[in-house]
Parts: structure tokens; C-alpha cells; sequence
């Protein structure tokens, strides 16, 4: 097997893994508050990410001042990043918000032209605006078909934005695992603070066993994500992460009757093409340089 076809299917893997975790999510938010919910979650996906870092020494702390910053912004926004998603997830079909979340590449592109500097052709640069059409069409900010919980998708995705360009921004010898413990803890000790301003309910045995599923298919997506890091060209293995729209469309049919309308999958192949488009153009100018 090539590193390329490697990471591709861990790519696939990652995507399938997070979809399955935030299909169960929503499944167990109809019984469960929020908070608590994510409290739980957290509690058992931070012991199964802990045990594998140290599994395969994956954690180090003797780490830069520089990095530490890097990683306490990028804690936070992974904490807010989990409110606005969730909430979003639980009152939202999971295919829609899952479609919202396919413009990443657009505003991480943006993002690093922005507040990097990064050059940006006006290729890519007319890529994302047409991208950013394509969201509207999801989101649809009109009196037709928009709710508050559109809006919510959209700071998930910003806030998403944030955490992948500061986090492009640390040292490479940083340890991905200690980066992703220390996240987990963040969202856990958020979560259980949170909680406390609400009333915890009984969970049956059934729903445990979601939650408890939602924690290890939670950790085989952060773990396939930390090796697709490592398995050959990024650019050609980027394009696999739209497998998820697919998984969300699967399960948000079978698991809770939701089907897109027709300008929902219209805004979401817009978002898609323009994407993939991007993704190319810069592996192609990547080439050039060489």
C-alpha cells in the first residue's frame, strides 16, 4: 500500500469516526443536557486518549513558552468551538450542519492569507467567494428556512478556523497526542463546569452505551487524524475529508429520517467543488516552487 492510498483511508476513517460520534451525540442530546452530555463524553474519551499517549509516548510538557500560548488559545477554542457545534447538532439536521462544515478549507485558506500572509491567487480567492455562496444557499439567511442555530453552524465553523491556524502555528516537535489531551481535559473541565448551573438526569443503560460508543469512535477519529498527519502528500490526501458529508447524509437518513432539500445539496456540491478546487491549486503551486 502507498502512503497516498494509506492516507487516504485513514483519512476516510477519521471523517466516518467523527460523523458516527456526532450522529450518536445527537442521538443521546433528545435524553440528556447538553453540558452533562459533553461532561460525560469527556470524561471517557480524556481516559482513553491519556492511556493511549501514554501507550505510545505521546506526551511531553517540557514544552516553549510560544507553544504553551498556541495551545491555551487553541484550548479555548476547541471549548467554544463544542458548545456552538453541539448546539447546532442537536437542533439541526446532521447532513446541513455537516455540509456548513465543508467551507473549513475555504476559511483556513482565508484565514492564512489574512493574518499570515500567505499569498492567495485571485484563482482561490474567487474559489472562496463562490464557496461562501454555496454555505449561504445551506444557511440561507432569509426568512425562509434560516433559524439561530444557522448562525451557530457558522461561529463552529470560525471558531474551527481559529483552532486550525493557530494550531499550524506550533512547533512541529509539540506531540500531537499531549496537544489533543490537553483539549479534551479543557473541554471536560468546561463542560463539568457548566453543568453545574443545570440539573443532572438519570441516564438508562442504553443511552450510556451511545455515549460510551460516541467516546471511542471520538478517539479513533482524533488517532486516525494525529497518522494521517504522517502518511503521504497532504494535498493529495486532503480531498477524502468530504467523505464525511456522505456519512452524515447515510446516517442522518437512517438514524433520523433527515434527507437535505435540493438547495441545501446544491450549496453543499458548490461548497464541495470550490474546496476541492483549492485544495489542488495549492498542491499544484506547491510542485511549481519545487
Amino acid at each position: 500500500m502507498t502512503p497516498n492510498t494509506r492516507g487516504a483511508l485513514l483519512m476516510m476513517a477519521s471523517m466516518a469516526a467523527f460523523t458516527i460520534n456526532d450522529s450518536l451525540m445527537k442521538f443521546a442530546g433528545a435524553s440528556v443536557p447538553l453540558f452533562q452530555l459533553v461532561t460525560l463524553r469527556g470524561v471517557l474519551a480524556t481516559v482513553l486518549i491519556f492511556l493511549l499517549a501514554v501507550r505510545v509516548g505521546g506526551l511531553r510538557f517540557n514544552i516553549q513558552k510560544r507553544d504553551w500560548g498556541l495551545i491555551g488559545v487553541r484550548c479555548l477554542g476547541e471549548v467554544v468551538t463544542t458548545y456552538f457545534f453541539l448546539t447546532a447538532l442537536l437542533h439541526m439536521p446532521l447532513a446541513n450542519l455537516t455540509a456548513v462544515l465543508q467551507a473549513l478549507p475555504l476559511t483556513v485558506t482565508l484565514g492564512a492569507a489574512l493574518f499570515f500572509g500567505e499569498r492567495v491567487g485571485w484563482r482561490r480567492m474567487v474559489a472562496i467567494l463562490i464557496g461562501f455562496g454555496g454555505m449561504l444557499l445551506i444557511v440561507r439567511p432569509g426568512p425562509d428556512g434560516f433559524s439561530i442555530y444557522s448562525l451557530y453552524a457558522v461561529a463552529a465553523v470560525m471558531m474551527v478556523t481559529l483552532r486550525d491556524l493557530v494550531t499550524r502555528r506550533m512547533s512541529p516537535d509539540v506531540p500531537s497526542l499531549t496537544v489533543t489531551l490537553l483539549t479534551a481535559i479543557s473541554v471536560t473541565l468546561a463542560a463539568a463546569l457548566a453543568s453545574m448551573s443545570v440539573t443532572w438526569e438519570s441516564v438508562s443503560v442504553g443511552t450510556a452505551g451511545v455515549i460510551a460508543s460516541a467516546s471511542i469512535f471520538i478517539l479513533i477519529g482524533y488517532l486516525c487524524s494525529v497518522m494521517v498527519m504522517r502518511s503521504g502528500d497532504i494535498a493529495f490526501i486532503a480531498p477524502f475529508r468530504y467523505t464525511s458529508l456522505v456519512w452524515a447524509l447515510i446516517l442522518g437518513w437512517v438514524m433520523f429520517g433527515d434527507w437535505p432539500d435540493a438547495l441545501t445539496m446544491t450549496g453543499a456540491a458548490i461548497v464541495v467543488a470550490t474546496g476541492i478546487f483549492t485544495l489542488f491549486r495549492e498542491r499544484a503551486l506547491a510542485r511549481a516552487a519545487q
